[in-house]
């Protein structure tokens, strides 16, 4: 049976997301971030969803519209709060969303041990504020180091540059960011991309995600650009 990941339809891609679902959104702001994806997502209409991701969303587009349409009870992210950020505060102010913030290195890091098959690890980020309360402490050689658990996801929606029709995928330059590290975390991996090739052109030296990583594809030729979209007042739906 011939392998092929390339999906035509986003109502089919992301059919069997449920409520109540653990989501990773890849992206650094918008560079990476998979606006199509969460635009799909939010004509799917899942609630209750656990977001992963390194901030809360800009605008009234991408996961600002998520949130803002009230689908998301969670926000698990290193940055709630961004010059363009809209819907989170609005619902956190009212005590209508829940926000868990991890230093972006200890996020990274506990997603990465995730698809490692690493339950957790000790830091030392973190000991002595806030975000320690509440976890294990240890000593190593005199330093206090407190315990963090790896980040698992029900899904992982990332915005990669190229793929084939095994899901073989490379980026755009930063755009990578936390999209590969997501990809291994997750139970599946959504992935919309601006251009599939043939196996034949691929380039393994060039593969930045293996195919083993990844469930469905979705061609999006043309992507969001979430700065230009905000600036122009975009909302979405």
């Amino acid at each position: 049976m011939k392998i092929n990941k390339i999906m035509n339809e986003m109502s089919d891609l992301l059919s069997d997301v449920f409520d109540g679902a653990t989501i990773m959104i890849g992206g650094f702001g918008e560079a990476g971030s998979p606006i199509e994806l969460l635009h799909g997502l939010i004509d799917n209409g899942a609630k209750n969803l656990t977001i992963i991701a390194n901030n809360a969303g800009n605008g009234r587009v991408g996961l600002g519209a998520l949130i803002g349409q009230n689908q998301v009870k969670k926000v698990i992210c290193s940055f709630a709060r961004s010059a363009k950020g809209i819907t989170f505060p609005e619902l956190y102010a009212k005590g209508k969303i829940e926000l868990e913030v991890v230093p972006q290195g200890t996020l990274a890091e506990r997603i990465r041990a995730a698809g490692a098959g690493i339950p957790g690890f000790y830091t030392a980020t973190g000991v002595g504020t806030p975000l320690a309360e509440g976890k294990e402490e240890k000593l190593f050689n005199g330093k206090k180091y407190i315990l963090e658990n790896a980040l698992h996801a029900d899904f992982a929606f990332v915005k990669a540059d190229v793929a084939d029709r095994y899901g073989n995928l490379t980026y755009n330059k930063t755009a990578r960011n936390f999209n590969p590290i997501m990809c291994m975390a997750a139970k599946q991996s959504i992935v919309q991309v601006r251009n599939i090739i043939d196996p034949k052109d691929t380039d393994p030296e060039q593969v930045v995600t293996p195919g083993i990583f990844v469930n469905r594809i979705i061609k999006i030729e043309n992507p969001i650009i979430e700065s230009k979209a905000i600036a122009e007042g975009a909302v979405y739906p």
